[in-house]
């Protein structure tokens, strides 16, 4: 029995230090060798990909890769990844572009021709590779119906790791915020990364909203309402952010989309929590510090996405109908319901509005439709407009072309929007270039950097409540027709001055990318 009592501690020493110890560098030795195994099959990749182009083995080709699992969304994250491949193919003739989409149910070619059709870019088939991968359901919100934030950051962990095992790029970027694979990617990789942020997936506002039990779309009613479960929330949140400090500080350079977006990055770059630092100097979660780098500036690059204001600021400014538009997805953040209410209060305040005459009123809604979970929420909605009564004046248009959505942005009165903490809003930059009098939550990008004076005077409408969207929308159909033309030339002026494609491809150039790209091989 004493053998046993002395023999105890050894065993528990040995459990929970030595092995631990010993798992580290065991750990440390498979990686390399996956990833130099990985390495060196890859040359194989690189020369069939060249082949399929057109290329031979002597041409001096370098591959820049883009994960974008939703590359054929068509939203405005969509529009800076095509916009920044389309610059890099008119300047960078030498680089491949290699897209990592998880749209496996269409083809290089349909791509290209949804992308021509939304957004009227042309693309160069012969400079640009897709990836597609198989598992994009692991970044799906609806397999992880708990702890979603993890459960989808793992999942795009496994899609680097995919990735990766097709086709390892000289560069790569990540333009769509699936930040955690960052760490596959430099371990299996050994390359360059980037960042283009458009919404931090954590911030320090969503831990003070856990903190102060504050009801959210990211914090259900049933954990704000138990302090138990929003004190293990805020541990949850905690960790989460501590990781993904360490994933975005492996990144080379950063890019953001507005004020707002940088101020919350700059602050997550320079985030630090000693109670974690102390947690991960026990074994066997040191081992998540040594397979860490740190390469990312103290601060990111603000790079306003970009808008082709050529055609919308073609538009007659004057007449218009009396439409409020919307053009946002379908995404539960975008917040169509409370658009719907708070037009349902400006005909409840306005009976005219619904009248069937030249002062009739009506919403339309123009989005785009990405899974079944967006095609469920645009069912609710034409049930919500139903239950307020006011489907006659309501007008869904799913999955516009841009064709579409250009005609009913040169008809249009007021360009609507109500997504809190927007990170930036090109729908917002679109609306006023087109000439349409922008009325958005006061957050975010359209408080800060979008819907600001131009010349000491307005170029739209801010409001926080339902009440003041509806006051907003009555003020601008009130307007005087001298007052309605200054206005939505200032808001035009303003959005072409500082929005357009070519700020962005200089922006974009700035960005130190080139620098990052490792030589031909």
């Amino acid at each position: 029995m004493t053998n046993i009592i002395a023999f105890l501690p050894l065993g528990l020493f040995w459990l929970v230090l030595v092995q631990p110890l010993l798992f580290v560098p065991t750990l440390w030795i498979s990686l390399r060798v996956y990833s130099w195994l990985l390495r060196s099959s890859n040359l194989g990749r690189r020369t069939a990909l060249l082949t399929e182009l057109g290329y031979s083995d002597g041409d001096k080709k370098r591959i820049v890769g883009f994960f974008h699992p939703y590359c054929n969304a068509g939203g405005g994250g969509e529009r800076v990844l095509w916009t920044a491949i389309a610059a890099m193919q008119r300047t960078d003739p030498d680089i491949i572009s290699v897209v990592y989409s998880g749209d496996i149910d269409v083809t290089k070619d349909e791509i290209i021709s949804k992308v021509k059709a939304r957004f009227d870019i042309t693309l160069d088939p012969k400079s640009l590779h897709f990836v597609f991968l198989q598992s994009r359901r692991l970044v799906e919100d609806y397999t992880w119906p708990r702890f979603t934030l993890l459960g989808q950051s793992l999942g795009s962990m496994y899609l680097a790791w995919e990735s990766m095992s097709k086709l390892i790029p000289d560069l790569y970027i990540d333009t769509m915020g699936y930040t955690f694979t960052f760490h596959v990617v430099s371990q299996l990789g050994r390359i360059p990364i980037g960042a283009y942020v458009h919404y931090p997936t954590i911030s320090t506002d969503m831990l003070a909203r856990v903190k102060s039990r504050k009801k959210w779309h990211t914090n259900a009613d049933e954990i704000s309402s138990s302090a138990i479960l929003s004190h293990l929330k805020l541990l949850y949140y905690r960790l989460f952010m501590y990781y993904y400090v360490l994933s975005l500080r492996t990144s080379s350079f950063v890019m953001v989309n507005s004020s707002w977006t940088k101020n919350h990055v700059d602050s997550i770059l320079q985030y630090s929590d000693i109670l974690m630092d102390a947690l991960h100097m026990v074994p066997p979660l040191v081992a998540i510090k040594l397979f860490t780098s740190r390469n990312a500036p103290s601060t990111a690059r603000i790079v306003y996405p970009p808008c082709d204001t050529r055609e919308m600021a073609s538009f007659p400014l004057m007449p218009r109908h009396h439409i409020v538009l919307s053009v946002a997805q379908f995404r539960p953040e975008k917040d169509h319901r409370a658009q719907l209410i708070a037009f349902h209060r400006l005909l409840q305040l306005n009976p005219e509005y619904a009248r069937n005459n030249d002062d009739q009123v009506k919403l339309v809604l123009v989005g785009g439709s990405r899974n079944d979970g967006d095609a469920k929420r645009v069912v609710e909605l034409r049930n919500l407009a139903k239950e307020l009564g006011i489907e006659p004046h309501v007008e869904f248009v799913v999955n516009a072309t841009y064709p579409v959505v250009l005609d009913w942005l040169s008809k249009a009165s007021i360009g609507l929007s109500t997504m809190v903490d927007e990170h930036f809003g090109i729908n917002i930059v679109e609306f006023m270039a087109a000439g349409v009098i922008p009325v958005a939550h006061a957050s975010g990008g359209p408080l800060k950097d979008i819907i600001v004076p131009f010349n000491g005077e307005r170029t739209g409408f801010h409001a926080r409540t339902l009440e003041e969207f509806a006051d907003a929308m009555q003020t601008v159909l009130a307007l005087s027709p001298e007052e309605e033309m200054a206005l939505r030339w200032r808001a035009r002026a303003w959005a072409v001055q500082r929005f357009s494609e070519e700020e962005f491809e200089r922006g974009w150039n700035q960005s130190g990318w080139r620098a990052c790209l490792l030589p031909p091989s």
